[in-house]
């Protein structure tokens, strides 16, 4: 899951990078606009983008698509197959 906002150029780099890792098993990625839930606003207003895989956060700010790579297999290793950023 990428907690995010319209208009932050670091989301959009996450995203980015996110296209360009490639992974397996292939991930499915869920956005949430932060700006859309009170909660999530009070809580991630300062620190996103934020990427969740598996309920744990992976990321904050910058990733290179290397690093990802290296996380999602190791939450995957531990986590199963089913594991998704989701």
């Amino acid at each position: 899951m990428l907690f995010s906002r319209p208009g932050c150029h670091l989301c959009e780099e996450m995203k980015d990078v996110l296209a360009r890792a490639k992974v397996v098993p292939r991930f499915r990625l869920r956005e949430v606009n932060i700006e859309e839930d009170p909660e999530l606003l009070k809580r991630f207003e300062r620190s996103i983008p934020v990427l969740e895989i598996a309920g744990r956060t992976a990321f904050k700010g910058r990733m290179s698509p290397a690093d990802f790579r290296r996380k999602y297999a190791r939450i995957v290793a531990d986590s199963g197959p089913e594991s998704s950023t989701d």
